[in-house]
């Protein structure tokens, strides 16, 4: 009986060796200001990255007064076609949305207007969708500024942003339910990043403070994908600014990518248990330029589809 279980163990090793030696990685991103749009590479080793279509937009902004596409977040639903939300202006009170069933093609933009309700909100930045295959819905989530609220943690610079998190719930991307406040951790918070580990929510997320000036990534957990989340943890990132995080597991390792953005370049960090980390930028390669985006897998069959995608438009 032991050897039978010995034998499974290493044969379910195996298995997931191989599944993830055929794994390919897809880095959604935006470049400048995100006027042209949603940018696209793959990589195999999670490491060196290549992007797609001589690095030009797949997808052209058409919502909002300023028609933006900067922080696309891809995932892929449960009904098999990837979903992304993006943030589409500065200071509107609305999330783009789109849908595609390979990447390449893409349904009509929409503009969601999760914070149209709140007559002082200032913006609404760096929007994520997570799925909750429990109660099979989608959690979308974003930062925003509600002039007034929080004022424990007001500071006059940076033109006086003072964000926390909010989220809205959908099954269809049809209707959603009402906003509600997502993660108040008793700090400037924005670019939170949601992903399911086991039977917990792992929130990888940023503290915005500016005085005395944070400006780095911290963690929070939750059953519940929801909350209450737990308090943030110490910080994870260096002594530098860091923004965006985007995470995934990787041979057994988690990658956590993120924008040193005073720097103009990108950072990475791998742990195995999320308390120890390891600095790996050295070993990353990616397109020049590359900003805030999500990490998702695809199949080596939808990769050939982007890279021979000028061959069928």
């Amino acid at each position: 009986m032991k050897r039978i279980l010995i034998l499974s163990m290493l044969l379910l090793s195996l298995a997931i060796q191989a599944q993830e030696k055929n794994t390919v990685y897809l880095f959604s991103y935006f470049k400048n200001n995100g006027q042209d749009g949603l940018h696209l590479a793959y990589s195999r080793d999670g490491l060196t990255w290549q992007a797609l279509k001589n690095d030009e937009s797949f997808l052209k902004p058409e919502v909002s007064k300023d028609k933006l596409m900067r922080d696309p977040c891809i995932i892929r639903g449960a009904d098999g076609k990837f979903h992304m939300v993006w943030t589409v202006s500065w200071t509107d009170k609305t999330i783009g949305y789109a849908s595609s069933t390979d990447l390449i093609y893409w349904s009509p933009q929409i503009a969601i207007p999760v914070m149209a309700h709140e007559e002082g909100a200032r913006n609404c930045w760096a929007p994520e969708i997570t799925y909750d295959a429990k109660k099979k819905q989608y959690m979308i989530y974003w930062a925003t500024t509600i002039k007034g609220k929080f004022l424990e943690t007001a500071s006059e610079k940076e033109s006086g942003y003072n964000h926390r998190m909010y989220y809205t719930l959908t099954k269809d991307f049809k209707t959603f339910s009402p906003t509600r406040l997502l993660y108040e951790p008793g700090f400037n918070v924005i670019d939170a990043s949601i992903v399911k580990d086991g039977k917990r929510y792992v929130m990888f997320l940023k503290d915005e403070t500016r005085e005395p000036v944070q400006k780095n990534l911290k963690i929070a957990y939750s059953k519940k994908i929801n909350g209450p989340y737990s308090a943030a943890s110490k910080p994870f990132t260096g002594n530098y600014w860091a923004e965006g995080p985007t995470a995934f597991k990787h041979q057994g390792n988690w990658i956590v990518y993120f924008d040193k953005y005073t720097l103009k370049q990108y950072g990475a960090l791998s742990s195995r248990d999320l308390e120890n980390w390891e600095d790996i930028s050295a070993k990353i390669s990616l397109p020049k330029g590359i900003r805030h985006g999500s990490i998702l897998n695809i199949t080596e069959e939808e990769l050939q589809k982007l890279i021979h995608v000028k061959m069928v438009e």
